[in-house]
């Protein structure tokens, strides 16, 4: 793959059989990894696109291991606006203040990018940072999503609406989940440089299983079971 290209067609095609799975978690029981959580906050943040509802067997097996998971308050993520991240660090000050201790994030996709920008922007109210398949390196072109992205906010991919630069690595522990399978973003750019993270994990999925395949959805738990305690 040429650096600065979106993921090839063969695995863009492969996102829309995975809808179907997305809109199936919705009914699935959640996933129980034990003593992972032990009431720890968590804010799971949804891609763009979509809300909380694409989140819910995420939450729901993170309360299930544990934590004490919340929705981001989004209920259809259209893109990036200094109003949506503003009710999203009042949100997680919130949280922090309502449990006395620092609340991880989870964000999906362009939820992986506020998770980034609010961890520089709010870390001594955040634990922890997990992306998953966030395209935070590299060119923000790498990628099938810009030009949605483009439409619906006005402006430049290239031109973020914030001051906070995304590919710097938030003060916190920083993780980002990535997968050689995914067919939205380029692998290079949800995996990023060394320095842009404290780890890099590999998944097998595709983009929109990042949340909600089982495999995916216990490391995510086991991730922030590391941090707990």
């Amino acid at each position: 793959m040429a650096a600065g290209s979106p993921p090839p067609l063969f695995n863009a095609l492969r996102e829309g059989l995975a809808m179907q799975g997305l809109a199936a978690s919705a009914l699935r029981p959640p996933i129980r990894v034990r003593n992972a959580g032990h009431g720890e906050p968590v804010i799971v943040i949804p891609g763009m696109m979509s809300g909380d509802n694409s989140t819910s067997f995420l939450r729901r097996s993170l309360q299930a291991s544990g934590f004490d998971a919340r929705p981001s308050g989004l209920i259809f993520n259209t893109g990036a606006t200094p109003q949506r991240l503003n009710d999203l660090q009042r949100r997680i000050e919130a949280l922090h203040a309502e449990r006395g201790q620092p609340v991880a994030l989870v964000g999906w996709s362009l939820g992986g990018l506020f998770a980034r920008v609010l961890g520089q922007r709010c870390a001594g109210d955040i634990s922890c940072i997990i992306t998953l398949g966030s395209p935070f390196s590299g060119d923000p072109h790498a990628n099938h999503a810009w030009r949605l992205y483009e439409l619906l906010n006005g402006h430049k991919v290239t031109q973020s609406p914030f001051p906070e630069d995304f590919r710097i690595k938030p003060p916190v522990r920083t993780i980002a989940i990535w997968s050689p399978n995914d067919g939205v973003v380029a692998p290079e750019s949800a995996r990023g440089l060394p320095d842009q993270s404290d780890e890099q994990v590999q998944v097998d999925a595709t983009h929109m299983e990042m949340a909600t395949a089982p495999q995916c959805v216990t490391r995510i738990i086991q991730l922030l079971g590391e941090g707990a305690g």
